[in-house]
């Protein structure tokens, strides 16, 4: 999908994905504490999908919790979960405004019973939506998802439903979280980190990486455009073969 922005003619990317990294060190520098940076990260995170739903961005994926993240202190942990609480009870507005879809990926089994019925109430009221599919990665690891997949496909051979020898690269994705929509076109990372973290590693195989050293919780619209028009000065190649 082309798309005029600011009077340049721009490729808009199907899929986005994002790691949004900053929030803490965005924080600190302003004196507070950590959990507030998540807490403004978080909103940021309600523009942004306001602002690629029009520019015609159709799947964004944020990595909100990783497996790792349980590592953090008990304190900035709890934070974390009761800033999702709210911002999950918040989004049932934004759902309505902007006609999102929303759906979470990563191993629920671990979050709290409480936030699971959030994550299933937002599932059920926004499914039917025609807007921007978001996707939240909560307690995502993509090794874990790997993982997970695996079990599934050795669970279904077990069983004679799956022959060995129709295991094919589609058929791996099919058991992935992800295998409801299609693999990111780029991957915005924000703070000045360049590294992938365990996120989406077979998704992200033929995906454009951007990178800039802007904090989640101060990225922007015209931001979001910069990583666009990045993504189009790419050249997109496939095995070789040009886009």
């Amino acid at each position: 999908m082309e798309k005029e922005i600011n009077g340049e003619r721009l490729t808009i990317p199907e899929h986005i994905a994002v790691i949004l990294d900053g929030n803490g060190r965005w924080a600190k520098k302003r004196g507070m504490p950590r959990n507030y940076g998540h807490m403004q990260g978080a909103k940021t995170v309600e523009q942004i999908c306001q602002d690629a739903g029009d520019l015609g961005v159709k799947y964004m994926t944020v990595y909100a919790f990783s497996t790792e993240n349980w590592k953090r202190s008990e304190e900035e942990v709890a934070g974390i979960m009761n800033i999702l609480r709210q911002y999950l009870k918040s989004f049932k507005t934004h759902i309505k405004r902007n006609l999102l879809t929303v759906r979470v990926i990563g191993d629920r089994s671990k979050l709290a019973d409480d936030i699971n019925v959030l994550i299933d109430e937002l599932w059920e009221m926004s499914k039917d939506n025609q807007g921007l599919t978001l996707t939240i990665a909560l307690n995502y690891g993509s090794r874990d998802e790997i993982t997970r997949a695996v079990r599934r496909i050795s669970a279904a051979v077990q069983e004679g439903n799956l022959n060995p020898d129709n295991i094919e690269e589609s058929v791996i994705a099919s058991y992935l979280d992800t295998a409801y929509m299609p693999d990111p076109d780029l991957l915005i990372r924000t703070s000045g980190e360049q590294r992938l973290s365990n996120y989406l590693l077979w998704q992200l195989a033929y995906t454009e990486f951007y990178f800039t050293d802007v904090f989640w919780p101060d990225f922007t619209r015209d931001d979001l455009i910069d990583a666009i028009r990045y993504f189009n000065g790419r050249e997109r190649r496939y095995g070789g073969v040009r886009e």
